[in-house]
């Protein structure tokens, strides 16, 4: 009965309640609601979940109980509601709670007729306590799950709960005249969640403590594009021309969904492979004049076709995907065997003897690779591989299309694993995620590929990678790391938690593992159906009083159908009571497009049947049958007569035929198929299929080892009731949980919660051809502007150049492993500065404003070697541990002081030992010594040992050095790897702001008006992430003095660095020019290209100190292009610019940038190079 009104009866206090409900069956668009049983009418609150918490949706904020004095037997009842594209739709159903518990009959249902809610006895809530309660949608039955959290404030009364309300206000509309409402009633039936429940959600964080993150939602708003090689459709034409199309229901992308989906892809139709003419097809494809009458019926599914010709798509599907990648992707690269030739791809004759198949693919679709065809990069395969390219640029043309802003891109399938790269060319904010629903190989397996590379880019230039297993997605990232040097980790996601991500180029390519399911509602409707029951009777009548065996795989060697039959045979020779009481039905669907592969197997097969039923009539019922005679109503009806079903394949991606048979026989766990005489719903399963990790009730078996399979039909045959109970329902636990939308719900909330900025100009692109590259950049990383360089250089009276060596004013010695080994040991020279570049330094150095540091990892005696006859040049060595401060004397020795004390050097023979060890046991590795560090090179290990390795010795250093003051550093993982012992506190940041902090004293200098900071590797990052925070620091003081709006914060790649101490030796006005050498994320606030770009940019400021010099009395030559006509005063003032018809010329890559200053447009010339100015200059001053 109900109780009294929780206004008149609350002298219980309140409880604080969270509501969780698991929910597997809610389809796109639709949201889950809280509803008070009694007030259905009334308030609803909504339900919420997250890519890490689905399938949990939680109520946002607790809900408030008021609990009477004397609880007794009093409840609280609810129910869930579902709304579709935000209105009603339907109350929670009992199946809703998956197929187990709907055909165990668990839901209690009145005799009124009413649909049972759930209730929880308000008995077990205390006032001024926090609890969840856990759900799981439709199920009713069994006693209530309910998580005790933790004490907080008690509320002595409802009418102190509406206080707090209204004071803090009230979230949906709960105020405290909804929570009066609240109904109670006896208890009622007790529910059961059937599921461990996650941990309780954790509490909202405060306002100070920051803004709550933002949970990810996929609503009908939400636009989606799905790409396949071929859409997820029927197509029919009548005699009269009229063309007519059909769901595709077996087809994976077929589900329905309420999102704006947009589906991409080509269409089946005789010929669409290119084999026409010679007694082949007859047409080739959809005629042309037809295919808008074919867009017209696909255009009510939202599909659009994509038109390829078809001996071009021919080539791409059955000679590179079928002949190169398949045997590759399933883990088949022998070179022992050898390839045959042949010009046709016509059906073999079945009543030929076994004879090589000819097939103009035949030498690249072997499951034994030959090392000629497949290993090369010319002739033939280069033709397959450019039609492979051919056929992705034309999917990505008709992508772009169908494209709108916010739109996620969902690729599917190995046929387009370079799809991404042509699309982030075009398009490069868009969510790009690809599916692979094939194994992916081992690294020295995919290593064989001559185009490996291309393909593992075009793969990173996605933004989320998906696989069905975890075992694919680990050689994957294997491939990465080994292959192209990248890490992968777990890095952390906008929502606060972390996902498995491969670190490429400053961008997180999130990795997914998400094994797929069926459709139970899709299924039980075939097996309902009259004529598949009608077939099943059939099937069942035709082998009256045996145990069916049922198989379903294609004709090829990797399915494993010999290994199967070798295994039936041992078992009859051990068991022959069970012959004539069991029957294996195999079908084999045709394989052409697997050459001679399915011609020997077929034949085989055919072979060892027939000795079968010699020797043990009627056993093996093989049938061969073409892919469409076997589709979804067949294969079901099949699945429902056997008792038994076996999958022994070698090497398998996405194989759901399991899956489709465990549903066929759920009905084996109620009363009535525990009791209908057949021992029914087992599966055994090859350990190689990657349904084995997500089946845990089948009989699992290693196909190589027959006689596991032989023991796997005994148990079958002979396994108790109970057990076989148990495995159906472990088994049945995953096929109805995880569906297909459930599946895709996951995978595109994962997509959509990638960090991914919107603005295209955080995005740059690099590389050529099918090399090109996303980077991640801050959204104003440009190229250094050398005209506001010289500009600022021009203005300056104390001016700060700090350089690399290496890689920035000289070529790189390090662009390999090789140099850098010979570098190491002196068996080669290293690079030494030309004359150019020694003349510009010192005519820089001349300037009694500058003050110029090359700062540099060698050694002091190289860095003297090479610099040392430049006057007032200071140098850095060791990244910094000596400096040689800028003296005007040449050819002696130079002075040289350490950043820190000289301390005791004893760990240098300690840290040597130690790296002695680990250098024996891993090949590749090397050690490096100078003056002051020690490295343990890994560069040219094994990647995978040597990161493993160099943990392990980092770890020894530390414990064994912990005494001694050194850094242990592990860098440079990108290039190979090292791992340094250096003295405590020393890098290229702490000599810059070392140098900046003596300028006055040294140099008798005023504050610093002008910096310029070049590197270009990670050892000189913390000079530019030094360098820019200085800079930062003078911005905002200046603004702070004008009262301007604040800066935006500086990157997260910028390592943060108490930079306070230099306050009082810079200038408010200074300016600060940081840059990398070549396009990468960088701590840099801008780029050039590479070291001649330096060259010219440090020949342009000498040649604008040289002007100034000799025309005192002119402006500068850089500001030649911006002087207006008719200068009242020489300064800045009299300088106007155009903004909006001027350019200004950037350093890189001719990229042109508008300026900041406007102004009025000017008549003057603009020269093509900065001689032509200084030309017109000298003709002007004589």
């Amino acid at each position: 009965m109900a109780t009294n009104s929780p206004a008149t009866d609350s002298g219980g206090g309140i409880a604080q309640v969270t509501f969780r409900v698991r929910c597997e069956t809610l389809g796109h668009g639709e949201a889950i609601f809280l509803s008070q049983a009694d007030n259905p009418s009334g308030s609803r609150i909504p339900l919420f979940t997250t890519a890490k918490s689905y399938p949990w949706y939680t109520t946002r904020t607790p809900l408030s109980l008021p609990l009477p004095a004397t609880p007794n037997n009093k409840t609280y009842r609810y129910r869930y509601a579902i709304n579709r594209a935000g209105i009603f739709h339907r109350w929670e159903e009992p199946s809703d709670g998956g197929g187990i518990e709907e055909f165990r009959a668990q839901q209690t249902i009145n005799s009124s007729g009413n649909i049972a809610v759930h209730t929880v006895p308000l008995r077990l809530l205390h006032g001024g306590e926090i609890y969840t309660v856990n759900d799981v949608l439709g199920v009713t039955g069994g006693p209530p799950d309910i998580d005790h959290i933790k004490m907080r404030n008690n509320f002595s009364s409802v009418g102190s709960l509406a206080r707090k309300n209204a004071s803090a206000g009230s979230l949906y509309g709960l105020n405290s005249r909804n929570n009066s409402a609240v109904g109670m009633t006896d208890q009622g039936s007790k529910k059961k969640v059937g599921f461990a429940p996650q941990p309780p959600p954790t509490s909202h964080r405060s306002s100070e403590a920051g803004a709550i993150k933002q949970a990810v939602h996929l609503t009908s708003s939400d636009g989606l594009i799905v790409v396949s090689a071929f859409l997820p459709v029927h197509l029919t034409r009548s005699n009269d021309g009229e063309w007519s199309a059909d769901w595709d229901y077996e087809a994976l992308l077929s589900m329905q969904t309420h999102l704006r989906v947009t589906r991409v892809g080509t269409v089946k139709w005789r010929g669409w492979h290119g084999n026409v003419g010679g007694g082949k097809s007859d047409e080739s494809g959809v005629p042309v004049d037809e295919r808008h009458k074919v867009e017209a019926v696909l255009r009510p599914f939202n599909c659009v076709p994509v038109w390829v010709p078809t001996t071009l798509f021919g080539e791409m599907y059955n000679g590179f995907c079928k002949g190169v990648l398949w045997p590759i992707l399933h883990n088949v690269a022998s070179v022992y065997s050898t390839p045959q030739t042949g010009g046709n791809t016509e059906k073999p004759d079945p009543d030929k003897d076994i004879e090589p198949y000819d097939s103009q693919y035949a030498e690249y679709s072997m499951d034994d690779v030959a090392q000629g065809p497949i290993h090369g990069d010319g002739g033939r395969e280069g033709e397959l591989w450019a039609a492979f390219t051919a056929v992705n640029r034309h999917f990505t043309d008709v992508i772009i299309q169908c494209f709108n802003e916010g739109d996620l891109i969902w690729i599917h399938g190995f046929h387009l694993m370079i799809l991404p790269s042509f699309l982030t060319r075009r398009i490069s904010m868009a969510k790009i995620g690809i599916f692979l629903h094939t194994p992916f190989p081992s690294s020295e397996i995919f290593r064989t590929l001559w185009c490996r590379e291309d393909l593992l880019r075009g793969m990173l230039n996605a933004d989320q990678v998906g696989f069905h297993l975890f075992e694919y997605a680990r050689h994957f990232l294997t491939c990465c790391r080994r292959l192209l040097g990248l890490n992968y980790g777990m890095f952390p996601d906008s929502s606060g938690g972390h996902n498995l991500a491969i670190d490429t180029n400053g961008r997180h390519v999130s990795v997914t593992s998400i094994h797929a399911g069926v459709e139970p509602p899709v299924l039980h409707q075939v097996l309902s159906h009259k004529s598949t029951c009608d077939r099943v009777a059939s099937i069942r009548n035709q082998f009256r009083g045996k145990v069916i065996f049922a198989a379903i795989d294609r004709m090829e060697s990797l399915k494993g159908i010999p290994l199967k039959l070798i295994a039936l045979e041992r078992f009859l020779q051990r068991c022959p009571e069970w012959a004539g009481k069991i029957v294996v039905v195999q079908v084999g669907i045709s394989a052409f497009e697997r050459g001679d592969d399915y011609t020997k197997t077929r034949n085989e097969i055919i072979s060892m049947v027939t000795n079968i039923n010699n020797r043990w009539p009627g056993t093996v019922q093989f049938q061969e049958c073409a892919e469409s005679e076997m589709r979804l109503q067949q294969r079901m009806a099949l699945l429902r007569a056997a008792d038994v079903v076996m999958v022994t394949t070698i090497r398998d991606g996405l194989n759901l035929i399991p899956l489709e048979f465990t549903i066929a026989h759920l009905d084996a766990l109620t009363e009535q198929g525990r009791n209908d005489g057949r021992k029914r719903g087992l599966c055994i399963l090859s350990e190689f299929s990657s349904c084995t990790r997500v089946m845990r009730g089948a009989l699992h078996v290693n196909p190589w080892k027959i006689s596991e399979i032989a023991t796997a039909f005994y148990q079958a045959l002979t396994m108790s009731e109970d057990e076989r109970m148990r495995r159906i329902s472990i088994a049945s636990e995953f096929v109805t949980r995880v569906t297909t939308q459930r599946w895709a719900l996951a995978v595109m909330l994962d997509l959509k919660g990638v960090q991914k900025n919107e603005d295209a100009g955080k995005y740059a692109g690099a590389g050529l051809g099918l090399g090109f590259r996303l980077l991640g950049m801050d959204s104003k990383f440009n190229s250094l502007d050398a005209n506001s360089v010289a500009r600022a250089y021009r203005s300056a009276k104390s001016r700060l150049i700090l350089l690399d060596y290496g890689g920035t004013i000289l070529a790189n010695d390090n662009l390999d492993q090789l140099q850098r080994f010979q570098f190491v040991k002196k068996s080669r020279p290293p690079s030494v500065p030309t004359e150019g570049l020694i003349s510009t330094l010192k005519e820089l150095c001349s300037d009694h404003r500058n003050i110029v540091f090359v700062v540099s990892g060698k050694e002091r005696h190289s860095l003297t070697k090479t610099l040392c006859h430049i006057p007032n040049l200071g140098l850095a060595a060791e990244h910094g541990m000596f400096v040689s401060w800028p003296t005007p004397k040449v050819g002696g020795k130079r002075r040289w002081e350490t950043l820190v004390p000289d301390q005791d050097r004893s760990w240098r023979s300690i840290a040597t030992m130690i790296m002695e060890v680990y250098t024996s046991r891993t090949h590749g590795s090397y050690i490096e010594e100078t003056e002051m560090k020690v490295l343990w090179q890994y560069r040219d290990a094994d990647p995978e040992f040597g990161y493993l390795q160099s943990r392990e010795l980092e770890d020894h250093l530390s414990n064994v050095l912990r005494g001694f003051s050194v850094d242990i550093l592990h860098g440079g993982v990108e290039e190979g790897g090292y791992v340094e012992v250096r003295p405590k506190g020393v890098n290229k940041g702490v000599v810059s702001m070392h140098i900046i902090k003596n300028m006055e004293k040294i140099f008798n200098k005023g504050k610093l008006e002008f910096a310029l900071v070049i590197g270009d590797d990670h050892c000189d990052e913390p000079m530019l992430s030094v360098m820019r925070q200085v800079g930062r620091r003078a911005s905002e003081a200046h603004i702070a003095k004008k009262g301007g709006q604040p800066l935006a914060p500086l990157p997260a790649t910028i390592a943060q660095v108490d930079v306070s101490s230099c306050d009082e030796y810079i200038s408010s006005n200074l300016k600060c020019f940081t840059s990398t050498v070549g396009k990468k994320p960088t701590a840099a606030a801008n780029y050039v290209n590479d070291v001649e770009d330096v060259h010219e940019l440090l020949e342009s400021l000498v040649k604008v100190t040289t002007r100034e010099t000799v025309h005192s009395g002119f402006y500068s030559v850089v500001d030649l292009k911006t002087m207006d006509d008719t200068p009242t005063s020489p300064g800045p003032e009299a300088v106007k610019f155009d903004a909006q018809t001027s350019w200004q010329r950037s350093l890189s890559m001719c990229q042109l940038h508008t300026p900041d200053m406007s102004g009025e447009p000017t008549d003057a010339r603009v020269s093509n190079n900065l001689d032509d100015f200084l030309g017109t200059m000298e003709e002007d001053g004589e």
